[in-house]
């Protein structure tokens, strides 16, 4: 399979019509057509049918045009970053979960392009299940990530700062008003907790018992879109404070009381072979004490 019939068959999926992806691609709608039949033979499937709207992607068609994605996101940055030796440009690629400690990235990434104002930054937004994952497949070059997380395949620095857990209310919630919350406060409330993997366990010890013994009504992979749901009293959220600003909203964060912290680390594979751009950027991170 050719990475250029990838990216016509990409387009198509994008464009929903062979007809607007031929003119997008400056093709003739019968060439474009013999390439994707051609790529559905040499595949030995269908990759979409047409309908009165345009087309629409079987299930083979939906799955290659997920990988198709990475696979080209992965050339473009692999060949953006074969640079002459000593020439500091090309893409870092950063992920990260919502935490204010990006911040700290945002700081090394100034230093950094103040330095090399040709390299180019590319940023994920995901928990850390999201973030591992496109780390291991090569299409983040560092990730930013909340304990607690299963470090022992990665080369990590952790970061002088740490993040602090507590709930997201409505300002109307009878827990508004309060300093901190403590776990039997909580009892009994509509939950929205992160659908991160690992957090279970690290909020259960907390809260003394197991979630199931709690209202858990649902989960979030990132918080704004819960805290929506937060605005409008259909539940409160366990988050980690300084994600979104409460200041004049009608959201208001409490504090857990024992206090709840959780450590942020940036990681990256072990033995992985970077570029000019991101060596760069690695030495400025291990400069951090």
């Amino acid at each position: 399979m050719e990475l250029r019939v990838l990216n016509y068959f990409l387009t198509v999926a994008k464009e929903k019509t062979i007809s607007k992806a031929a003119e997008v691609l400056h093709l003739s709608q019968p060439t474009l057509s013999k390439q994707l039949k051609d790529l559905e033979d040499e595949l030995g499937v269908t990759l979409f049918k047409r309908g009165n709207r345009g087309i629409v992607l079987t299930e083979e068609g939906l799955y290659l045009a997920n990988k198709g994605k990475e696979i080209l996101s992965l050339v473009h940055s692999t060949t953006s970053n074969l640079l002459p030796d000593g020439q500091i440009s090309g893409e870092i690629a950063i992920g990260g979960g919502e935490t204010k400690a990006f911040e700290f990235v945002a700081v090394l990434l100034q230093e950094l392009r103040i330095q090399y104002p040709k390299i180019t930054i590319r940023l994920y937004s995901g928990n850390a299940d999201d973030v591992l994952e496109k780390v291991d497949k090569g299409l983040l070059d560092f990730g930013l990530v909340i304990d607690p997380v299963e470090k022992q395949k990665y080369e990590y620095k952790r970061l002088p700062l740490s993040d602090h857990w507590g709930i997201l209310v409505n300002h109307t919630h009878p827990l508004a008003k309060k300093q901190t919350v403590a776990p039997n406060e909580i009892a009994g409330t509509p939950l929205l907790i992160s659908n991160q993997s690992s957090v279970d366990n690290q909020l259960a010890d907390w809260l003394g018992s197991n979630l199931e013994h709690f209202n858990v009504v649902g989960t979030y992979n990132l918080l704004y879109n819960a805290s929506l749901l937060v605005k409008h009293n259909i539940a409160s959220a366990l988050c980690i404070d300084g994600v979104l600003s409460t200041e004049n909203s009608d959201l208001a964060f409490i504090p857990f009381s024992p206090p709840l912290t959780a450590s942020v680390s940036i990681i990256w594979k072990k033995d992985q072979f970077f570029s000019n751009a991101a060596k760069a950027f690695l030495q400025l991170l291990k400069k951090v004490d």
